[in-house]
Parts: C-alpha cells; sequence; structure tokens
C-alpha cells in the first residue's frame, strides 16, 4: 500500500505526487494529475484508502476523487486527440504532467513521477517505477487523472454513441472494436494508433 515514505524522504517541500490516465485508449484525450497532499490534515483513515487507481472500484474512485480536495491541492492537465497524434502519446503525456504542474496553485519544489521518464517541468523530479503503489501523492493523483478522463470520455459517449466510451473509456474491447465498424472512425480516435490507422487504409 502506498505512504508517504517517498514525500519523507525528499528534502525539500511541498512534494507533488504526479500520474497520468489513458495511455492506452484507441480515443480521446490523455490526462494527467499532480496532487500536493497535507500528511498534517490527512486521517488515517482516508490514507488507507487511497491506492493505485487501477486497484480501486469505480465508485470508491469517485468518492475518493471528490475527498481529496479537501486534504491537498490538485492541478489537472490534459494533451489532445490532436496533440497525441503530433508529438506521440509518450510526449504527449508528459506535456499533460506539464500542464497539471503548471494549474497547481502553489509551484512544488520536488515532483514525484510516476514511471521511468520524467517530464519537463520547473523543478526537481524524481521517477517513481511503479509509483502509484508506493507513494500517497501518485495514487492520489492516479484517481484523480483517471476519474476526471473517465468523465470525459462519458462525456464524448452522448457525442458519438455506439462505441461505448461511456463503459470502455476508449480502450479497444469488442464493442469499441464493433462500433469503428459500424460507424467508422470520429475526430476522437487517434489516428497514430495502429487498429485506427489500418482501418483507415482499409477506407481509403
Amino acid at each position: 500500500m502506498p505512504d508517504f515514505s517517498l514525500e519523507r524522504g525528499c528534502p525539500q517541500s511541498p512534494v507533488a505526487g504526479i500520474d497520468e490516465a489513458g495511455r492506452g485508449p484507441w480515443a480521446g484525450p490523455v490526462f494527467a494529475a499532480a496532487v500536493i497532499l497535507d500528511e498534517r490534515s490527512l486521517p488515517d483513515e482516508l490514507a488507507e484508502r487511497i491506492d493505485d487507481s487501477k486497484a480501486l472500484p469505480p465508485e470508491e474512485r469517485a468518492e475518493l476523487f471528490a475527498l481529496l480536495p479537501l486534504y491537498g491541492m490538485i492541478g489537472v492537465g490534459e494533451a489532445s486527440v490532436a496533440e497525441i497524434d503530433e508529438l506521440n502519446i509518450l510526449r504527449a503525456s508528459l506535456l499533460a504532467m506539464r500542464r497539471a504542474v503548471e494549474r497547481l496553485p502553489v509551484a512544488p519544489a520536488i515532483a514525484l513521477v510516476d514511471g521511468n521518464r520524467p517530464p519537463d517541468l520547473p523543478c526537481s523530479v524524481r521517477v517513481v517505477v511503479g509509483g502509484d503503489g508506493l507513494s500517497l501523492s501518485i495514487a492520489a493523483a492516479s484517481i484523480v487523472a483517471k476519474v476526471m478522463r473517465d468523465r470525459r470520455m462519458a462525456l464524448l459517449a452522448r457525442e458519438h454513441p455506439g462505441y461505448g466510451w461511456e463503459s470502455n473509456a476508449g480502450y479497444g474491447t469488442p464493442e469499441h472494436r464493433q462500433g469503428l465498424v459500424r460507424l467508422g472512425v470520429t475526430p476522437y480516435h487517434r489516428r497514430s494508433f495502429r487498429p485506427i490507422s489500418e482501418l483507415l487504409q482499409l477506407t481509403l
């Protein structure tokens, strides 16, 4: 379970945890969140519930998402489908992380970033592989990014029904694949991703 060990080991504060959501889907933007938690005010019982977003059911994620702003500061950034196709998904994810940090009300001294590639940030950066299972700040960021992106995909599903985005969040599920065959490619599909580019080639 994540805790504050990594944050406590940083020589300066405040410390932000950063994570992204949406690198793998075929459609939709990629989101990132930066979270600075106030360890002194965060109740132990709430800290014990914070975990990697992938390990939590949707209802738990939503409840934690609503509570986190009471115990810290949050910044959210995103990179559009056009930016993903132009830059590639890795660089777009790093861009979303930078935007998330820029939207924090207070600049962090150090950022703990989930993964092995550091974004270009105006502060010190420490990358942490599997960080969402180690750092409470990164785990909190994973929850925020996941909930924000899922909600965006649910909104886009109303605009483009038939792909199942409200449930698959743009990932390549059978329902999504069937929707592509039936309905074609939307402006929110990532044309640089192989399944989408191959489908576009077939329709030329």
